[in-house]
């Protein structure tokens, strides 16, 4: 139960957080206070956001593609440009296909699959707190989630039985990590974001095992940035996937879509 609070009450979060520096005060104050359960709690919650706590670990849950995905502290926040690469997904996801999220974080990419099409769902990540986050977030649909490094986390059955592999793996170069804004630089784990000199670390070593973990005509889809796209294109083309880029310019995001080649005969 959220506490109540008067327009006036209402009004101080607002001007507490405006003074503070957030953009979107009105919306993040609304949010704040429907999901307190007293005023001890948000006055608690206030001073975490005036902190510069990012919203979503403050309230402990963020919206995507509809859903309420929790969110522990510590664990990747899910952004929405990352809904297009789910939506891309979705239109080659059937029922009774097996998906498999990796580097799972909260496990809402998975979640937003599952919520739309019956499938088999397992999901990975490297780091315990987001495998217990994912495991909450998972649980209604039936998800299983497992810690571990990438392929290395998942269970030899799968190996060749996996319809569509979701990868949104870290991406960001190393040496612009401290361009990005203080949410994401001070809070979110450096694992998380960390893509190694050129951005593609994680993303050449999921390309290098996708095949033989993808069914025949199976799927993998990445997010990338712009530039980096058309590269990580080329890593899939090499390591014999079919591959395109499609964008959202609306989001700002990039999907890069990888095929395993059917079986012929």
């Amino acid at each position: 139960m959220s506490v109540s609070s008067s327009p006036v009450e209402l009004g101080l979060v607002v001007e507490r957080l405006r003074a503070s520096g957030c953009v979107f005060a009105e919306d993040e104050a609304a949010l704040i206070v429907e999901t307190a359960r007293d005023a001890a709690e948000l006055a608690a919650m206030v001073d975490q956001r005036v902190a510069g706590l990012p919203l979503e670990y403050v309230v402990g849950w963020a919206s995507f593609r509809g859903l309420r995905i929790a969110v522990d502290p510590g664990v990747f926040i899910p952004r929405r440009r990352t809904e297009f690469l789910v939506g891309e997904a979705l239109r080659v996801t059937v029922a009774g296909s097996v998906v498999v999220d990796f580097g799972c974080g909260s496990g809402a990419l998975g979640a937003a699959v599952a919520a739309e099409r019956e499938v088999s769902l397992y999901a990975a990540d490297i780091e315990p707190a987001a495998v217990r986050c994912a495991r909450r977030n998972l649980e209604r649909w039936g998800g299983t989630v497992y810690e571990g490094d990438l392929f290395a986390a998942l269970p030899e059955r799968l190996r060749g039985e996996v319809d569509v592999l979701l990868a949104n793996v870290p991406y960001v170069p190393t040496d612009e990590i401290r361009l990005l804004p203080p949410e994401a630089r001070l809070y979110e784990p450096r694992v998380t974001l960390d893509g190694g000199p050129d951005g593609l670390a994680t993303l050449r070593r999921v390309v290098a095992g996708a095949a033989d973990w993808l069914k025949p005509g199976g799927h993998l889809f990445v997010e990338m940035s712009d530039h980096q796209a058309p590269l990580a294109r080329a890593v899939m083309i090499e390591h014999g996937l079919a591959a395109e880029i499609t964008v959202d310019d609306d989001l700002g995001a990039n999907v890069v879509h990888g095929r395993r080649a059917q079986v012929v005969g």
